[in-house]
């Protein structure tokens, strides 16, 4: 039976990293996975970070399209994994 795991991340860089588990850690095929700004609008996530945050010298950058979170979401074919693919979204996550 297959199922879609998702869930919704406040930067880019927590969605990165939970897609580099999935693949790097868990071999899930990146064409089963899907990323996707949350709303309508183009969007690196609700808070700057990584490349999207100011340098260290750099003052006032404020160019980073924040209009909301983004979702990675997951096919999954095998239920057995469905834990493992939660547990990389919370590590990704932070929580």
């Amino acid at each position: 039976m297959s199922s879609t795991l998702e869930k919704t991340f406040a930067t880019r860089e927590q969605a990165e990293l939970a897609v580099e588990h999935l693949v790097q850690e868990l071999g899930v095929e990146r064409t089963d996975i899907f990323v996707t700004a949350q709303g309508a609008q183009n969007s690196s996530g609700e808070a700057a970070s990584g490349g999207d945050a100011p340098a260290v010298l750099e003052s006032g950058r404020e160019d980073a399209a924040l209009a909301g979170g983004i979702t990675v979401s997951v096919d999954v074919n095998d239920a057995g994994r469905e834990q493992a693919i939660r547990r990389a979204f919370e590590t990704a996550s932070g929580a």
